[in-house]
């Protein structure tokens, strides 16, 4: 297997959590609903399938990092990704990685970084899976990836489909004349075409290429009925190339890639008028790693960014970024593992600081391992913040983070029990202020000190043909600004998570559970303006007739105790709604 993320598997000192292809076909087909229901992540959402922001360790959404095969994706206009515009079954594995992440990947890598992973095998194979399900609210979903390798090639070819009409009733709430209220201009439709393709030329000598394009287009969900109905359509173009070499002690990696992404808004869907954006970013990346010893390995990083960006906000303009990374392996005996790397950025936009990572892992017993890490880790200003008219501000400050995480990992027989404390400072966070007239700003302001725990939890055992799995999670934490002492808005002091699956020759059934704390939406705390505690169930049943490789019908439950819910003021979520789907594999 070719892992198009070499540095995340070999991180030895944070967690990391991966999603394998089983646990991402029992969920929804968003990101947002998969990390939801199986990560510590918090999401705040704007209604079903519309925009959907992650508060990761108490950061806000700019501060969690999205990179897709090894590269950074964060959006360049906002900082961050909406993770309902991303289709999970795209991907082989999706892995989630806690704490800070910049000297590898850059801007954003504050509170943790998710991983989207197209790997590439190369044996001889050819096989197909085509995934079709219909639900409530007429909602239509279609996956097909077809994978063909031998010893030379590798492909996998892939294509999404998920829309619906997402006219929701809400669970509890009623117009003056006394009719159930239900989600209008809520209608969303995403489609993607995804391409992976490997040549192995020898073997010391490969090279890759990933494709994938994305479009997304949504009416947004009315606050009240009164409200002018709106649109938004936004997409997005990824494409790298990468060649690898090894060569006795000496290893290289090249890699470049072509992302593009662009949203027009209509601010009226009975008008022609939009407002629109559009960046191109070309990224360059060379990566050179020499075996000093057996048990040091060193590795020297330079890389280039060139960003164009336009629109009718904030105008055309230019972002040229390079950096130099020096990294390190050191693992003077088998059970110690230990990492070091330094970064500088350097361009004319911001002043960069030095970022740097430390970490260590020693396992004392195959029961027993111990992990910790400290870094310093960072977030560039958008082209929102910089040139946004009016409002835009040059002289802003990446925001800079030190963070420091202890990790425990206790492993028996078929349990896995892993619990991580951290604690973190932020300086300079950005935040929209008013300024001079009528319009806002971006200005470093706040200091924030985030600090917590979390537990993940997996075990998985089978008695002659009978099979369980048990997983889940556990967040606590607090983000509070340094100087009123309060908890961040939109972050809970609480979540957990669990999943429970259990099968028996071709039947399968799983059970997820979801809670999530109480979270301020005040900057002052105000315990009458709060997002009150929920908890969610979902459940699922399948069965596999035998047909193809494999034939599954299934069917799901959401939200089964018809729960009233939201993660945002005035966007309820669905109460309980139902799912059927065919999954088929040949």
């Amino acid at each position: 297997m070719i892992i198009s993320d070499v540095y995340l598997k070999n991180n030895q000192s944070q967690s990391i959590q991966v999603l394998t292809d089983s646990v991402i076909n029992k969920n929804q087909p968003s990101l947002t609903d998969l990390l939801k229901y199986n990560s510590v992540i918090y999401f705040k959402e704007y209604g079903r399938g519309m925009l959907s922001t992650v508060s990761f360790r108490g950061t806000t959404a700019s501060q969690t990092a999205v990179v897709w095969n090894g590269i950074n994706i964060n959006s360049q206009l906002s900082g961050s990704t909406d993770f309902n515009t991303i289709t999970t079954n795209d991907f082989n594995s999706i892995s989630v990685k806690a704490g800070g992440g910049s000297v590898i990947y850059g801007s954003g890598a504050i509170g943790g970084s998710v991983h989207l992973n197209n790997d590439l095998v190369f044996k001889k194979q050819f096989c197909n899976d085509f995934r079709i399900a219909y639900g409530s609210f007429a909602t239509l979903g279609t996956n097909y990836r077809m994978v063909f390798s031998n010893e030379k090639w590798s492909s996998q070819i892939g294509f999404s489909y998920n829309g619906s009409e997402n006219d929701y009733p809400y669970v509890g709430l009623y117009t003056w004349k006394g009719e159930q209220r239900k989600n209008v201009n809520g209608q969303y439709e995403n489609t993607s075409v995804n391409a992976s393709l490997g040549y192995k030329i020898n073997a010391k000598n490969s090279v890759k290429f990933y494709s994938q394009t994305s479009n997304t287009d949504r009416n947004m969900a009315l606050v009240s009925e009164s409200d002018t109905k709106t649109k938004y359509i936004n997409g997005f173009s990824r494409n790298l190339i990468e060649y690898q070499t090894t060569q006795n002690k000496l290893t290289a990696n090249f890699k470049t890639a072509y992302i593009s992404e662009n949203y027009q808004y209509f601010g009226d869907i009975n008008s022609d008028y939009f407002s629109f954006g559009k960046t191109e970013c070309f990224i360059t990346k060379f990566d050179f790693g020499y075996e000093v010893l057996e048990n040091l390995k060193l590795n020297g990083v330079a890389d280039y960014s060139h960003t164009n960006g336009y629109g009718t906000s904030f105008g055309n303009n230019v972002r040229e970024i390079g950096s130099v990374a020096l990294l390190a392996q050191f693992n003077p005996i088998q059970k110690w593992q230990s990492e070091f790397g330094i970064r500088k950025e350097i361009t004319d936009n911001y002043q960069s600081p030095l970022l740097f990572s430390l970490g260590t892992s020693y396992a004392f017993s195959k029961l027993y391992t111990l992990k910790a890490n400290f870094s310093r880790n960072f977030r560039i200003p958008t082209f929102n913040d910089l040139y946004w008219e009016e409002g835009g501000n040059p002289d802003l400050k990446p925001e800079s983070a030190y963070q420091a995480e202890i990790g425990n990992v206790f492993s028996y027989k078929k349990i896995t029990l892993s619990q991580t404390m951290y604690y973190m400072k932020i300086r300079d966070l950005l935040r929209w202020v008013p300024g001079d007239g009528s319009f806002w700003s971006p200005q470093n302001t706040d200091r924030v000190n985030s600090y917590g725990t979390e537990i993940l939890l997996g075990w998985a055992a089978n008695y002659g043909k009978h099979y369980f799995n048990l997983n889940g999670t556990y967040a606590y934490t607090i983000s509070e600004n340094e100087a009123t002492g309060k908890q961040l808005f939109f972050v809970p002091f609480h979540k957990t998570t669990a999943s429970v699956a259990y099968s028996y020759k071709k039947l399968s059934a799983n059970y997820q559970f979801l809670y999530n704390g109480f979270v301020y939406t005040r900057s002052d705390n105000d315990p009458k303006e709060i997002i009150e505690a929920y908890n969610v169930s979902n459940i699922g049943i399948d069965y596999d007739f035998g047909y193809f490789t494999s034939s599954k019908l299934g069917f799901q439950v959401l939200n089964l105790f018809n729960e009233k819910y939201q993660s945002l003021e005035d966007r309820p979520l669905p109460g309980r709604n139902f799912n059927i789907y065919i999954n088929l594999k040949f």
